[in-house]
Order: structure tokens, then sequence, then C-alpha cells
């Protein structure tokens, strides 16, 4: 799926107001942005987009970015997050904005 510049700009949007320390799902996003469902397109968008804060942003279960387990983590404990195993130690709950655990 090709993101639309509506979907994009909703993306963005959701992120920007993310704080620092706090963490949400791809499906979080997507609902949030008004696209629920569109988890992988935020992927996708993210994969590509430059100036986002893409870290925030782990699977359902709290996995991080595959094949980049290493910088995810490192921008995550940075602010604050415990990373265990390479999942954040508390994952995102659905339909809930909060901060992960902290160390």
């Amino acid at each position: 799926m090709t993101a639309t510049p509506d979907f994009e700009a909703a993306v963005r949007a959701v992120l920007e107001r993310t704080r620092p320390g706090e963490i949400l799902s791809y499906g979080e996003v997507a609902a949030e942005a008004g696209f629920p469902g569109a988890a992988r397109a935020v992927g996708n968008l993210l994969r590509r987009a430059t100036g986002l804060p893409w870290w925030r942003v782990v699977t359902a279960s709290g996995r991080l970015v595959p094949g980049k387990e290493a910088d995810h983590a490192e921008r995550l404990r940075a602010e604050g997050v415990a990373i265990l195993g390479g999942r954040v130690s508390e994952a995102p709950s659905p339909r809930s904005r909060r901060p992960a655990r902290r160390s």
C-alpha cells in the first residue's frame, strides 16, 4: 500500500505528539491517525520517511524493529524505556497511549 498524502500527514501528526519515553504500537498509530487496520502501512511509512520518531513505535507485543534492534533499543533506553530480550519490558496496551515502564 502506498501512503496517501492524507494518511502520511495524519501519521506524522500522531508521531509528532508522541513524547520521549512514550511508545505506541503500529496499530495504535494507525487508529489515532484515523486509519484503523493500517498498521502495516504505518510500518512502511516509517521505513521510508525521515524526521519522525520511529523508535517510539513497536509491535503490539513490544518487539523492536527487526534488523535495527540495537539502534531501536539504544534510542528507547536513552528516553528511559526498559528493554528486555529485544522487546520493551511492557508492551503498549491496545487503544491506550501511555508511557512504557521505566528502567
